[in-house]
């Protein structure tokens, strides 16, 4: 599987997205086959596993905190993994 993050270069959003890759490939490495940064434009911050959208700055309200990622995240990947402290924060 494959995500691709979507961001804005006028609004300078390339090392939040930036985090996020490295947050994912660090949590997911083995699962995932590549995590893209797509530069785009017009306030666009999007995340997408595969082709489907899984954050969406303006749908979803603003940024995803990065537990809440890595939860989408693995729901799609591997429901059953343990994220460990980010699941026990969440209890």
């Amino acid at each position: 599987m494959k995500v691709t993050i979507y961001y804005c270069t006028g609004c300078r959003w390339l090392l939040r997205a930036g985090w996020y890759a490295q947050e994912l490939l660090q949590t997911f490495g083995e699962s995932l086959e590549e995590v893209a940064l797509a530069p785009s434009h017009g306030g666009r911050f999007e995340i997408r596993l595969d082709q489907e959208i899984l954050w969406e700055r303006v749908r979803d309200g603003g940024f995803p905190e990065i537990k809440a990622l890595k939860r989408l995240v693995r729901d799609h990947l591997d429901p059953e993994r343990d994220l460990g402290h980010v699941d026990r924060d969440h209890e």
